[in-house]
Parts: C-alpha cells; sequence; structure tokens
C-alpha cells in the first residue's frame, strides 16, 4: 500500500485546536438507529472496552488505541486523537477502512477537528488488513507493559496467569510507528499470536471479538505487573517446569474450556455500566 498523505507530512494528522476556553463537555448527536444493528453492537462494545481500560489503569491520557472491525467489512472503528479513554462513547468513533480512508466522523464542535491519530491507522490497519478473523484490536502504554517490553527476558511464565498464553510474539522497536514500511516486519513477527510485546514501546493483543482482546490485555497487563513485583524483591524467580506450564496453558485453552473472555464479559459491561453508562451514547 502506499503512503496515504496524512503520513507524508505527519503535521497533517494532528489537527490545530482552537476549543472554547471555559472546556465545556462533548454532546456528540447519537448514532444508535442510524447505523446497522452490526455496527451498532461493535461501537457500543468497543467504547465498553475504553471505559474498562481506564478503569483499569492501562490508558494513557488520550494516546493509543482500540480498534473494532465492523462484522463483515474491511472497516473499522477508531478514537478521536483528543478523547481520553473515559470521553469514549458508541457515537465518537471514527469509521475507516484499511486504505485509512475516513468514512464517518463525528461533528465535533467548533474548534476541535478531532481526527484518528497516524499511528493507529498504521498499526491497527495493518493487523486488520491481514486479519480478518480479528474483531478487536488493543494496544496500550501501560507502565506495566513498557517494563516488560524492555526486559530481554519478556514475559516469563512464571504465574499461572501468565502460563495461559502458550507464545507471545515480540517486534523490535524502529521508533514512532509512522511507515508503512514498518507493516509488513511486524506483521512477520506477530505471526499467528494474539499477544505482541512492542520492544521498548508497549503491548498489543487481538480477539476475534471485544470480549476475548480485552480479556487478552486485562491477562497480560496483570502477568506484566505481578513479574515486576517479583523481580523486584531481589529474589530468585521460581520457575515451573516446562510440563507443567504446558498442562497449564492446554487447560486455559480456548478449545480445552471456552473462548476467552466470553463469561467476563456480560459483567464487565455490567460493571461498565454502573460506572458510567454513557458510553452507550
Amino acid at each position: 500500500m502506499t503512503q496515504p498523505a496524512f503520513l507524508a507530512d505527519i503535521r497533517k494528522g494532528y489537527p490545530e485546536l482552537d476549543p472554547d476556553k471555559d472546556y465545556p463537555p462533548l454532546q456528540l448527536a447519537s448514532l444508535r438507529g442510524k447505523v446497522s444493528a452490526a455496527e451498532w453492537e461493535a461501537r457500543v462494545d468497543c467504547a465498553c472496552a475504553y471505559r474498562l481500560v481506564a478503569h483499569y489503569g492501562m490508558d494513557d491520557l488520550i494516546y493509543n488505541h482500540i480498534s473494532a472491525r465492523i462484522p463483515g467489512t474491511e472497516e473499522y472503528l477508531l478514537n478521536p486523537f483528543g478523547l481520553m479513554y473515559e470521553e469514549i462513547t458508541a457515537s465518537s468513533l471514527i469509521k475507516v477502512n484499511v486504505a485509512g480512508k475516513v468514512l464517518w466522523e463525528p461533528d465535533f464542535p467548533a474548534g476541535l477537528p478531532y481526527q484518528f491519530n497516524p499511528a493507529g491507522f498504521v498499526i491497527h490497519g495493518a493487523i486488520h488488513e491481514a486479519k480478518p478473523e480479528v474483531a478487536c484490536i488493543i494496544h496500550t502504554h501501560s507502565l506495566a507493559s513498557m517494563a516488560i517490553s524492555s526486559l530481554e527476558s519478556g514475559v516469563l511464565p512464571m504465574t499461572q496467569t501468565s502460563m495461559r498464553f502458550d507464545k507471545i510474539a515480540y517486534h523490535d522497536y524502529e521508533g514512532v510507528v509512522l511507515g508503512m514500511e514498518e507493516r509488513d516486519r511486524m506483521l512477520g513477527n506477530m505471526g499467528d499470536c494474539e499477544v505482541l510485546m512492542l520492544r521498548n514501546h508497549g503491548v498489543l493483543v487481538t480477539g476475534k471479538t471485544v470480549a476475548m482482546a480485552f480479556n487478552n490485555i486485562y491477562r497480560i497487563e496483570r502477568a506484566c505487573r505481578s513479574q515486576l513485583m517479583a523481580m523486584a524483591c531481589n529474589s530468585k524467580l521460581i520457575l515451573p517446569p516446562q510440563d507443567v506450564i504446558e498442562k497449564t496453558n492446554h487447560a486455559y485453552r480456548p478449545g480445552t474450556r471456552r473462548p476467552y473472555g466470553v463469561l467476563e464479559w456480560p459483567a464487565m459491561r455490567r460493571l461498565a455500566d454502573r460506572l458510567d453508562s454513557s458510553y452507550k451514547h
């Protein structure tokens, strides 16, 4: 794919803002009933994932991205670059295609011409284009994932939580991801893994549903946090024998039990409703 114009001059990817200095809350028109039922469901689930990532402390101001494919299409949803995760709603998500063309965007207030983050398109667009089975991608810069991504060891199979992942991919840091030429290398390193540690950067997970992707980011985050806590104790880490690691992983595989996230997602939606149900707007 050729380099889109907004990547040729990166300044065009970041709008010039002239906000109302009273900073009133955003009040965007709802898309409910104006898009297909499948798209609306994808929007609500995606917005819910943004709120949950913020709730569990995995967000980073206005940065990073969660994308959700609109079922049966090559179109996906991305966050407007400038909104905090706690502000994301179903109707605030921008719809783009795999070429980076904006198909729909909210009518933001004057002075706030928010766009999607160019780096989000480079990373998420590459995966959505190459992997039609992926419905959701979550990328974070949490403190724990940035730290583990910078360690030579990467994620260690030291806890039951980390042993859930039978394999984790790694992609070496090449700078801020703004070049289309990095896409093939990233995809090659990712292979068929659902978890990609971006060295010196953070982590990226995928899922066949938003529920599965959220479960992946929640679990890998806890694996990273627990590893850092153990390593900080300045004591030798105890790793189970390889056959125990494999046995544990087998017990957690979707084919053995159930797809990840399916049981948890209704409870996660109820939690999001209790916290702030405005994500459904």
